[in-house]
């Protein structure tokens, strides 16, 4: 493997991929210097991270274990996942923020299916007529840690080292982003029975979470959902 002036010395010009001793690869961008780190997930990590996000989630949050037997099939089944780093992103790029919304016990009785997540990723870059650059989490704490790295499977982008919350909060006006006062929507929800929905427009995050939690509720209180996007700009 490679690292820092060994890699500037042996590839001066353009290239294209470079094994790091981190484990991952930096996947180029045209020469060195617009080179971007991309580091390889591995099925360890995403144990270790699942026991991390239960203690994050400080009660709350739901539980990881149904997404990590996911990540699991998915990895058994040749998916493989990567983690960007957040100072990374371009300020004009976009990035999906992702999260189940619902009743965690509701979330145990029907099972995480990772295809759901995935589709409200696809459904909101179909509304906004953008391709999201990654997928971040809306907290890193609970089972809604695990969900970027489902949809980012497969839709083969990257996960963003980043979330709005740094816990599990149990509303969308509790997070970072609210607090800044940022855009709240659109929102995409998707159900595994094949309904979908779109929040289009809100006055406030406190009305998103109002109206968001309504569909929900219909769907039989769990759904999966893509929140408003973010730029690169925000995220960092």
């Amino acid at each position: 493997s490679l690292i820092g002036s060994d890699i500037a010395q042996l590839l001066p010009g353009y290239w294209s991929f470079v094994t790091t001793d981190a484990g991952g690869y930096i996947e180029a961008a045209g020469r060195l210097g617009n080179a971007m780190p991309l580091r390889d997930i591995t099925l360890n990590d995403i144990e270790s991270l699942a026991v991390g996000a239960w203690v994050l989630g400080t009660g709350g949050g739901g539980s990881p274990y149904l997404g990590l037997l996911n990540m699991r099939a998915l990895y058994k089944e040749g998916y493989r996942v990567q983690l960007m780093p957040a100072s990374e992103l371009a300020d004009d790029d976009w990035v999906g923020a992702v999260s189940n919304m619902g009743a965690p016990l509701v979330g145990q009785e029907r099972l995480t299916d990772s295809r759901t997540i995935a589709r409200a990723v696809a459904l909101m870059e179909e509304h906004i007529g953008h391709r999201f650059r990654g997928i971040m989490s809306l907290e890193i704490g609970g089972g809604n840690s695990i969900q970027p790295l489902m949809a980012a499977a497969h839709l083969k982008r990257p996960v963003i080292d980043s979330d709005m919350m740094g816990r599990a909060y149990p509303e969308a006006q509790m997070t970072s982003v609210a607090v800044g006062d940022l855009t709240p929507c659109p929102l995409t929800t998707v159900d595994v029975r094949g309904l979908e929905s779109v929040v289009d427009k809100v006055p406030t995050w406190k009305w998103m979470e109002r109206v968001s939690r309504k569909i929900c509720v219909e769907y039989g209180s769990i759904a999966s959902t893509c929140k408003a996007p973010r730029t690169g700009a925000e995220v960092k």
